[in-house]
């Protein structure tokens, strides 16, 4: 008896694993890993977006005599905060790590890639690789499908209104999100995916509109997207750490719509660039008037519940608060990086949960870390 029980057991497992094998490679991923985490970078291949010379942050005179509120603390510790850091006047002013995160721990950025891919096109534009704003993606991408395949324009993928057909749910293992974060075919499901609305009319979040973007700019420029955003960001910024931009297979492309991992202190530069208008160190690395169009809302475009699209921009997220208008870059779990211009400050969160409930377009844990913020600000 325990002979046939052992055979059944051996034949089930086996009939699984072929069942297993015969997955396509996504879906093999998404029943191991379960959900996407800010520590998933060693499962994917990455590309290095290297840094150069170093230049460290200057530390404020007031560092950490004002930390996270007590009030607010137990929802930073609810959604499992790992990364807080809070600069004011180009100084360190607050930061604080947790769950053995520190200063060089890297993080996944997850969707706040975004908004470095929105700042690439900007820099693109500007030095001649992409003509203008509404030069037609198929004339980099001929390939394209759709019935309004022809009137797509890159402005339509920075507003995301690009009409393509896409469901956006890292939840679902059938999603075409889940396809392009475990998959490793990038191209092959972006490409296929065909325009079937028309484009520029109604703003629908979608992460093929960014990795589109990246598509275009690894065309336009004839580098790697992490190697353009090496030379053109990372190097200038004075970053301290290499960041790491997962790959959808060895040798292939930047996951753009996710997945650019580095910590908190080199985030908070993306964040500093955007607070000088585009400038570092008095140079001008992001044009000025793109940064001003891409962190003003789109109030002349609905999404698709007919709300008026007063909280994005060009792959960037803004919100009113207090009496603050507050440009942001956001990612899945609670990534962000908030710039107060009124404060002059930016404040950079990273951890593994955040808030279900949506109050005005955003996660309610949003407005808890602009508290906090508000609150360590002079």
């Amino acid at each position: 008896m325990k002979n046939k029980t052992l055979k059944i057991i051996l034949i089930t497992l086996g009939i699984l694993a072929v069942l297993y094998l015969s997955l396509p490679v996504y879906l093999q991923k998404a029943l191991i890993y379960q959900k996407a985490g800010i520590d998933d970078y060693p499962i994917f291949e990455n590309r290095k977006v290297k840094a150069g010379n170093y230049q460290p942050w200057s530390v404020s005179r007031s560092y950490n005599k004002k930390t996270v509120p007590k009030d607010l603390l137990a929802k930073f510790e609810k959604y499992r905060t790992v990364s807080w850091l809070v600069v004011q006047n180009d100084s360190i002013k607050s930061e604080e790590y947790c769950e053995g995160y520190n200063e060089n721990s890297l993080s996944n950025s997850f969707s706040m890639s975004k908004s470095i891919i929105g700042l690439l096109v900007g820099i693109a534009q500007n030095e001649g690789k992409i003509r203008d704003l509404d030069q037609k993606v198929i004339e980099f991408f001929p390939e394209l499908k759709g019935q309004y395949r022809d009137k797509l324009t890159i402005r339509n993928l920075l507003t995301m209104s690009s009409g393509f057909e896409w469901d956006e749910a890292y939840s679902s293992a059938f999603s075409k999100t889940t396809m392009a974060y475990y998959g490793n075919d990038l191209p092959g499901l972006i490409l296929k995916l065909p325009v079937s609305q028309e484009p520029g009319k109604v703003h629908i979040y979608k992460s093929c509109d960014s990795q589109m973007l990246a598509f275009i700019l690894e065309k336009a420029t004839g580098m790697k997207v992490s190697d353009y955003a090496s030379e053109k960001l990372w190097k200038p910024l004075g970053a301290k750490n290499d960041a790491l931009w997962c790959l959808d297979r060895k040798g292939g492309i930047e996951k753009a719509f996710c997945c650019f991992n580095s910590d908190a202190r080199d985030f908070a530069r993306i964040g500093q660039l955007v607070l000088n208008k585009g400038k570092w160190n008095g140079i001008q690395l992001v044009p000025e008037k793109y940064l001003e169009e891409s962190l003003t809302p789109l109030t002349s475009m609905k999404d698709d519940e007919r709300h008026v699209v007063n909280y994005y921009g060009y792959q960037w997220w803004m919100v009113d608060y207090k009496g603050y208008h507050i440009p942001f870059a956001r990612g899945l779990n609670g990534q962000y990086i908030f710039i107060i211009p009124q404060k002059n400050a930016v404040a950079v969160r990273l951890g593994f949960e955040r808030s279900d409930k949506i109050i005005n377009e955003h996660p309610e844990d949003v407005y808890t870390y602009l508290d906090a913020a508000l609150q360590i600000l002079d």
